[in-house]
């Protein structure tokens, strides 16, 4: 049956789309509503390459379960990215914090993920996948694919990974094709960085040798 209200409105910009979600209504019909486009009405934009999108939600303030239901929601569709979710803080005392950007998905093959600034994944980058920033690139997940960070010059960015098994790393300039053990590496959380030029691969829980402030997870 379909679904007639004007709760959830998506609008294109220059690089992906907005979701705006009515702060009025009842939750529980505006995650209808949201699933109904997703699926019917607005089905034919939601299919191909990655979209980027940022979700508004007004002046609704919405506890961690209710985010995490509607990023379930738009999880479903492979080649959509939540970027940003903007709701007001909870609680008089909330402060905005910076940090990476936040995006979640899967990075397929053939599939390009772009951003500015420092990135956290959360999700596989598959073989044949592309995953670019200008800062650093932290992947909770599989990076099985390609990775360049600090692509406009900064060799001080670095790459980090869960399990990191990729096709090519790139930091700034440098391209480094992985060995053929890649594989059989241990399957702890790896970096890679420069140092004098060179590529070189560590344990995450070493990146305190680095002497840089790594707040990756400020903002999450």
């Amino acid at each position: 049956m379909a679904v007639k209200s004007n709760h959830v409105t998506i609008k294109g910009i220059k690089d992906g789309l907005v979701f705006l979600l009515d702060d009025q209504c009842d939750f529980e019909e505006l995650l209808t509503e949201l699933r109904y486009k997703l699926e019917h009405s607005h089905q034919n934009i939601l299919t191909g390459p990655i979209i980027h999108v940022d979700v508004k939600l007004g002046t609704r303030s919405i506890n961690d379960d209710e985010k995490q239901t509607i990023l379930d929601i738009l999880k479903k569709k492979g080649n959509l990215l939540i970027r940003t979710v903007e709701s007001p803080p909870i609680g008089p005392e909330a402060e905005p914090l910076t940090g990476p950007v936040v995006m979640t998905g899967m990075v397929r093959s053939g599939q390009v993920l772009h951003h500015e600034g420092d990135l956290l994944f959360m999700g596989d980058v598959n073989p044949g996948g592309t995953i670019t920033a200008t800062g650093d690139i932290y992947i909770l997940g599989a990076l099985r694919g390609t990775a360049h960070a600090g692509v406009e010059g900064n060799e001080e960015a670095i790459i980090a990974a869960s399990y990191l098994a990729p096709t090519q790393l790139r930091i700034s300039e440098l391209i480094s094709r992985p060995p053929d053990e890649w594989e059989t590496r241990e399957t702890v959380m790896e970096y890679a960085y420069l140092q004098d030029g060179v590529m070189k691969i560590d344990k995450i829980s070493n990146i305190a040798r680095l002497g840089r402030d790594f707040n990756v997870f400020k903002g999450v």
